[in-house]
């Protein structure tokens, strides 16, 4: 597509969101046949209207291997936007996702709001994430008012959803993976142990689902 193709096409569907529609695309190769659970942000308190809510929505596949697969929208160029044409990366490159072990919809409301939290902290602090970064909580499980010895994340590239190239510029997935204070500590020390760790959890866990009632250890 031609800039002069994506002025054309804009002018005549005011609705279109050019980047949302490649992230739905992407994930539809996966869900063919699936209408996620959606949920939108409040317009009022989106950062930019001066609120403190950096994402636009979240979805929220069930995957056919049991688990629940969240996804952001946000960290990217959504909309129209002629200044993103053409773009090496759309936004900051990359929108997150994480695979929880929940029942129902709701009970992965916990991590919607830790996801809106960790953009908060790249909006705000410039400091985007790439794969096999950790990012360290406060030594206390990541789901507040739930005992875990999940403590901490850990970033890879999506298992199952890779990256696209939009009319925008790139864009990836991040897949956030729980992780055990112990398993942190390692990698704090030694950076190379967290291909390792990915390498050992994939033995027993090859899409990188996050067990809060994982027990065991990997490193």
């Amino acid at each position: 597509m031609t800039l002069e193709e994506y002025r054309q096409y804009a002018s005549e569907h005011d609705d279109w969101a050019p980047g949302w529609d490649a992230i739905d695309e992407a994930f539809k190769k996966l869900y063919p046949d699936q209408e996620p659970a959606h949920f939108g942000t409040l317009l009022h308190s989106r950062a930019i209207f001066g609120g403190d809510e950096y994402l636009d929505g979240y979805s929220i596949y069930q995957s056919p291997h049991g688990y629940k697969h969240l996804l952001t929208y946000g960290m990217t160029d959504l909309y129209t936007d002629e200044k993103a044409f053409g773009g090496q990366w759309s936004g900051w490159g990359y929108e997150m996702t994480i695979k929880l072990v929940e029942d129902t919809v709701e009970d992965c409301k916990w991590a919607i709001s830790m996801l809106s939290n960790l953009a908060r902290y790249t909006y705000t602090q410039k400091r985007y994430f790439e794969p096999l970064q950790y990012i360290a909580g406060d030594g206390t499980s990541i789901h507040i008012g739930v005992e875990s010895k999940i403590t901490a994340l850990l970033t890879v590239n999506d298992t199952e959803v890779n990256g696209i190239d939009t009319v925008h510029g790139r864009v990836d997935f991040i897949q956030l993976v729980g992780i055990t204070q112990n398993e942190l500590e390692a990698i704090m020390k030694d950076r190379t142990l967290a291909q390792v760790l990915v390498d050992n959890m994939k033995k027993d866990n090859p899409f990188l689902v996050t067990d809060m009632k994982r027990t065991k250890s990997y490193l």
